[in-house]
């Protein structure tokens, strides 16, 4: 009689104690309960259909994503001359007393001339001529034309050696990087990842990133290679690199796993998310309790809360056991540096109590 009001005391305790006892996750509350707060520290917002749309103009966070890409666009199969550019001119001459050419020379050949920063080389009787943005055809015509007051018969070779402002620079992650001259203005990006002896197969989840002008474009390495309006044409100067997409979410509470988890596709929405991480867990989630905690930049804020947030730190709550709310997890995209939560049904800590309970019952009826 005695041990059973001793374990009617223990159960009694466990049941008082319930909030207390050991959990995988917190409760959606807890994490909540701030809102309700006279000055809260951060904003609460339940994704539905019917401010999907409003949410998807808000600034983008994390960095990347949607990435911004140059379409192809053919160019070109000839090459022009820029500033930097070295050129090597043959200057045949058969006439008798020829200005350009002495005894019984028929050609001289100039030394090598670096094109100047103006476009121009300087020719021998001729002064500078401008070259830039000339082929190279055009410009051999060009300079032979304006020797026709001079040696009228004289006839130019020319050969043109890609400068800078020509090239493109392959930095990282293939197998062998280096500075690469242009052939011509048609040269697309997967004919330099190929010259450059392709990418690299250590790389996880690869992305290509493009600078040019002072602008960055990025791109994943599986879209660039399977669609062929990706193949963008470079230009002089341009630089690529080659690189793992670094961009993650965090995987928190009763999900199938915790962990940093890397981005593998462009885009990634709360129900895919939720999809990587192994799903939520049947025993302990709260499917109503699906949480993504963001900060947003102070640039990002917006007094109407309209066109962005009106706080830094946004939580944006999902409920996953009705259409709308899954529609909204279908549509609603993750950023990268997101932390995704599944928290814990309030039903698995009445389970832990009433195991508890049957055990010491159980306990009990043994003795």
């Amino acid at each position: 009689m005695r041990l059973g009001f001793v374990c009617a005391f223990v159960i009694m305790g466990i049941t008082l104690s319930a909030c207390s006892l050991p959990r995988g996750a917190a409760l959606s509350s807890e994490i909540l309960r701030e809102k309700d707060a006279k000055e809260p520290t951060f904003s609460v917002i339940a994704v539905s259909r019917s401010n999907m749309e409003q949410l998807a103009k808000w600034p983008r966070t994390g960095g990347g994503g949607g990435y911004g890409w140059i379409g192809a666009k053919a160019g070109p199969a000839s090459p022009v001359i820029r500033s930097g550019d070295t050129m090597n001119l043959v200057i045949w001459d058969s006439q008798e007393n020829s200005l350009l050419t002495a005894g019984d020379q028929k050609a001289v050949s100039m030394a090598p001339t670096k094109v100047s920063t103006t476009g121009a080389i300087f020719v021998p009787y001729l002064g500078e001529v401008v070259v830039n943005g000339l082929t190279p055809d055009a410009a051999r015509a060009e300079i032979q034309k304006a020797l026709e007051p001079i040696a009228a018969w004289a006839q130019v070779q020319l050969s043109v050696e890609p400068g800078m402002r020509n090239a493109v620079d392959l930095v990282s992650g293939v197998g062998s990087p280096g500075t690469y001259p242009l052939p011509d203005r048609n040269y697309s990006i997967l004919s330099l990842l190929a010259q450059g002896g392709g990418i690299a197969p250590s790389l996880k989840n690869p992305l290509v990133r493009l600078i040019r002008d002072g602008k960055t474009y990025e791109i994943r390495a599986e879209r660039l290679l399977s669609e062929a309006n990706k193949n963008t044409t470079l230009r002089g100067g341009d630089k690529v690199i080659v690189r793992d997409d670094d961009r993650y979410f965090t995987a928190l509470g009763a999900t199938g796993r915790e962990s940093l988890v890397t981005f593998e596709q462009d885009n990634i929405s709360a129900l895919e998310a939720m999809s990587l991480v192994g799903g939520i867990n049947d025993a302990r989630a709260d499917p109503k309790g699906v949480l993504i905690l963001r900060e947003y930049p102070a640039r990002a804020l917006r007094a109407d809360g309209i066109k962005g947030p009106a706080m830094k730190q946004v939580v944006f709550t999902f409920d996953l056991t009705s259409a709308d709310g899954l529609f909204a997890a279908r549509n609603f995209a993750v950023n990268p540096g997101d932390s995704v939560l599944a928290t814990e049904s309030p039903l698995a800590a009445a389970n832990t109590v009433f195991g508890v309970a049957r055990s010491v019952i159980g306990l009990n009826n043994t003795l």
